[in-house]
């Protein structure tokens, strides 16, 4: 199905400027990385995770995800959500919402209990949706991934067109 796996930049994407990354230069299958940038997660006055011990996941077409170690995510403020979905690479994916937020019913993050060789690494570990709370990377304020599904986290850094928006399901 996948055209661009990150061997060559397809003749529309974006071309980055300097300090910038293109998505479309990033591999498949995805690539685990450390990342030590300070990574905050609130939804206003209220932090759900602060941490500089993360792994970035960074995907042919799409924004990275940030893997937040559950040491660094207030465990206390989340509950299992119903449901879960499988990444092709990654495995089996559950996801949490927010508890004593009535007014917040659908997910805010998710999490691997158990992934797939080779993201052992993530196992517990969390990430957030920054469609639904304020994600940060050292203090710049992430833009969601287009589309209803995906978690991606859009920053300065990188140049897209991303996977999600509309038109791009003929990738």
């Amino acid at each position: 199905m996948w055209k661009y796996r990150g061997q060559e930049r397809p003749p529309f994407a974006e071309k980055p400027g300097r300090g910038q990354e293109s998505v479309w230069d990033y591999p498949r299958p995805p690539a685990i990385l450390v990342d030590q940038r300070r990574i905050e997660v609130r939804l206003e006055d209220l932090v759900i995770a602060d941490s500089s011990q993360n792994y970035r996941i960074l995907e042919t077409a799409s924004p990275p995800t940030f893997y937040i170690p559950p040491h660094s995510v207030r465990v206390q403020l989340l509950e299992p959500c119903p449901g879960n979905s499988l990444c092709e690479w990654k495995g089996v994916a559950d996801y949490w919402t927010l508890k004593h937020r009535s007014s917040l019913l659908q997910s805010i993050g998710w999490s691997y209990p158990s992934p797939n060789p080779p993201f052992e690494a993530i196992a517990g570990y969390f990430s957030f949706y920054p469609a639904v709370v304020e994600c940060f990377v050292d203090g710049e304020r992430v833009r969601p991934q287009p589309g209803e599904f995906y978690g991606g986290w859009v920053t300065n850094e990188i140049v897209g067109p991303f996977k999600g928006a509309p038109g791009t399901g003929q990738w």
